[in-house]
Formats: structure tokens, sequence, C-alpha cells
């Protein structure tokens, strides 16, 4: 059963889109230098974090990038 991905653009110099699906924990990351990212097992917790940063990039870096597991999906 697939679910529904709320996504939504940021204004950050590398983020274009960031996604999240709270039934999976999924967080889709777009980068606006291309490429399409899924990052597994994001706590919603997290994702509310992201969002609300005065950086999405600063808070991507720090908290995201290399503490969860990810996919490249385009």
């Amino acid at each position: 059963m697939a679910t529904e991905m709320d996504i939504k653009p940021v204004r950050s110099r590398d983020l274009a889109l960031i996604g999240y699906d709270a039934a999976t924990a999924i967080l889709e990351v777009v980068f606006r230098a291309g490429g399409v990212y899924r990052y597994h097992d994001v706590p919603e917790s997290i994702y509310h974090g992201l969002m609300a940063a005065p950086s999405h990039g600063t808070f991507f870096q720090k908290h995201i990038k290399v503490q969860y597991s990810f996919v490249k999906v385009n």
C-alpha cells in the first residue's frame, strides 16, 4: 500500500525540496545540484527540526546526512 509523501519546497542554497512520510519514516531530499535521496528510519521529530531550522542545509549536514542510511533514487 503506497503512502502519501508530503513534499515542500525550502529556501536553501543546497536543498530544493524536502518530503516526509510519517507512516514509513522516510525523508526524501531533492538537491539543487541534482539528485534525489531517501533517508530511512528518520523520526518525525528530526523532520520537524529540519523544517524549523534557520538553515536547512546546516541541520541536514549535522543531524541527517551521516546518521541515517539512504538510497539515491534519481
